[in-house]
């Protein structure tokens, strides 16, 4: 099994942390992979482009049809932009599980779908210290800290490649995973114009698709695992609180405690 790492040089936030895991030993280039430059070290593969990322559907099953070896995760290196501007360094799962079908998404992906979580994201929230979840590493929110290399570290020692142990190669011991985390944007919900909401009836929106696709990948991901749902109240107006509680306990997810969450 191998795990690849996939950067581009038209992204400042791709190009300087690949640059610098590069620039770490181990490294030999080896046979191009669709036009792409590809590198090995261990059972990584690094493979640099010049075009968008966003593009790169079904990597995973191409690299395997034509290099013979099995993936076990997909990484990918790009930029994070935020309103706030604030400085951010995360891992999550990709997917645009709000979206319908025949939509466009503005950057890549497949509409009404969500990756199922890597099980590796749960020890780097904890190994790195930030707020993190699987997929794609971002650095943001400006091109000053687009060129920072955090990222190369946190691969390098997260995947093992400096002789140490992978960070993740752990069992159910740890007792807690993370899943997707849906934003507000992931959730539209259309207001009802009543201050009463007793169920979800009635709330137009693909919110409740984007929360099946969620929980559905995640199922996958850990499979005979207890999930559970966590319900930021500061995210939420009543009446879309009130939707949300009753659609999950309508699809049978268990609402979880804060103490639920911790490992």
């Amino acid at each position: 099994m191998v795990t690849l790492i996939v950067s581009t040089t038209n992204d400042p936030a791709s190009m300087g942390p690949a640059s610098a895991l590069l620039a770490m030993p181990g490294w030999s280039p080896t046979t191009s992979f669709e036009g792409m430059r590809s590198y090995a070290n261990g059972e990584v593969r690094m493979l640099q482009h010049d075009q968008s990322i966003v593009k790169e559907d079904n990597l995973d099953i191409r690299w395997e049809e034509l290099s013979h070896e099995s993936v076990d995760n997909v990484i990918f290196l790009s930029k994070h932009t935020a309103a706030t501007k604030r400085p951010a360094l995360t891992v999550h799962p990709i997917g645009v599980p709000h979206l319908k079908e025949g939509d466009v998404p503005p950057q890549g992906g497949k509409p009404g779908w969500a990756a199922p979580p890597n099980p590796r994201m749960g020890p780097w929230i904890h190994y790195y210290g930030g707020y993190t979840s699987w997929t794609c590493d971002n650095i943001g929110s400006t091109l000053e800290y687009w060129k920072r290399e955090d990222v190369a570290q946190l691969v390098w020692e997260g995947l093992g490649l400096g002789g140490g142990a992978a960070v993740g190669e752990w069992d159910r011991k740890e007792n807690v995973w993370v899943g997707h985390l849906l934003s507000g944007y992931s959730l539209p919900m259309d207001d009802p114009g009543q201050s009463k909401v007793e169920d979800a009836k009635g709330i137009d929106g693909t919110w409740k698709e984007a929360i099946r696709a969620a929980f559905e990948a995640t199922e996958i991901a850990f499979p005979g695992g207890e999930i559970l749902a966590h319900l930021d109240h500061k995210s939420f107006k009543g009446w879309q609180k009130k939707a949300v509680t009753a659609f999950l306990e309508e699809q049978n997810i268990n609402i979880g405690k804060p103490n639920d969450f911790k490992a």
